[in-house]
């Protein structure tokens, strides 16, 4: 029981970034340099700064809308007024 919270401690940071854009890098610098205080500090602040995915959106009903930023578009347009994204 006690190795299973000394895991879970050391993983902390990500396990706080699990959902965040940097998921990987935040893993990957916990689990070579978490083993060394400077590493492990560093990892829990990454994730805790770490901006979270964006949400998707997704709408229904009648005319079109970006893929990107969900923005209605007319039924005619080839790129979104808003993001400039091809549609």
């Amino acid at each position: 029981m006690g190795l299973l919270v000394l895991v879970l401690l050391y993983f902390l940071p990500a396990i706080i970034g699990h959902n965040k854009r940097d998921a990987l890098g935040i893993f990957l610098l916990n689990f070579f340099l978490g083993w060394t205080i400077i590493g492990w500090v560093a990892a829990l602040f990454w994730a805790c700064t770490s901006r979270s995915c964006a949400p998707v959106f997704m709408f229904a009903g009648p005319g079109r809308y970006c893929q990107q930023c969900g923005t209605p578009t007319m039924p005619a347009a080839r790129f979104c007024s808003s993001c400039g994204r091809v549609i």
